[in-house]
């Protein structure tokens, strides 16, 4: 089964995410048409915990926005969102 995925059927996504998605939108005031996919990965690089949580924001028009969170999904706090998404700039974000 991927991570970050409930019980049932493989493509019902976890209560947890789905609380992220909401708080991601709520936190980046996004509009409707904007895609957020939370995803969990393993990660394999030295020093780096089993799983981190990648956060993007796929805006219609306009550049997407991305966010590591080094620890799992179910660990992730509203904090740990705020100090993501609201003090770090966005991976692969050009520099204005």
């Amino acid at each position: 089964m991927p991570l970050g995925f409930g019980p049932g059927s493989p493509a019902t996504p976890s209560p947890r995410l789905r609380e992220l998605k909401e708080a991601v939108r709520t936190l980046l005031d996004l509009d409707e048409d904007t895609a957020v996919v939370i995803r969990q990965l393993a990660c394999t690089e030295p020093g780096c915990p089993p799983l981190e949580t990648v956060v993007a924001a796929l805006p219609m028009n306009g550049p997407p926005r991305r966010w590591t969170l080094h620890q799992p999904a179910e660990q992730i706090t509203e904090d740990d969102l705020k100090a993501a998404l609201l003090t770090t700039a966005p991976e692969g974000a050009r520099p204005a």
